[in-house]
């Protein structure tokens, strides 16, 4: 019975995946996202994010803790220098899985998984989206037929004055020509 077992095996022996998430978070790291399929994507996001958490804690322990799982120079000095400082205030979910659908050769799900802080793209689209008012499916039509009614209302009332002053007019037309 597999009852309490979570973790994905991913098809792989334990050293192997130990070392296939190990280059795809150092990737993650430097590259800020990764094409991938989504059940890696998923083992990876469980394996990296805890990394992201204890490298906002900058100190020469959590630096070799970090160092002890990804293997990488330069991925841990750019997880410890740019990327805490962007996430210091973030409580948790650091990435992103974009689900792009099946891939041509084995139809495997395929997908990006981003570090959230680095898409500018969603960035900027979340501060300027524009607040849409909401719409009830009850009287709608109603209340645009009253506010359309009115103003025909008002024009219907302005009409037959303006034929009145237009007959008046007419009139005093003729007896000047007479």
């Amino acid at each position: 019975m597999r009852h309490r077992k979570k973790f994905n095996h991913l098809s792989r022996t334990s050293a192997h995946r130990k070392a296939m998430l190990s280059n795809m978070a150092s990737s993650l790291i430097i590259h800020k996202r990764i094409k991938t399929t989504v059940a890696k994507a998923k083992a990876l996001r469980m394996y990296v994010e805890p990394l992201i958490n204890k490298s906002k804690t900058d100190n020469t322990h959590s630096r070799r803790v970090v160092f002890s799982h990804l293997q990488n120079k330069e991925a841990v000095s750019e997880l410890f220098r740019e990327i805490s400082e962007k996430v210091a205030n973030r409580p948790g979910g650091y990435t992103r899985i974009l689900k792009l659908g099946n891939r041509q050769g084995d139809a495997a799900e395929v997908c990006y998984i981003e570090l959230v802080d680095y898409n500018e793209n969603m960035l900027s689209d979340t501060s300027g989206a524009k607040k849409s008012t909401r719409r009830s499916r009850r009287g709608g039509k109603k209340a645009t037929a009253d506010k359309t009614a009115a103003p025909a209302a008002e024009v219907a009332e302005k009409a037959p004055e303006a034929t009145e002053e237009s007959k008046a007019s007419d009139a005093s037309e003729e007896k000047k020509e007479e």
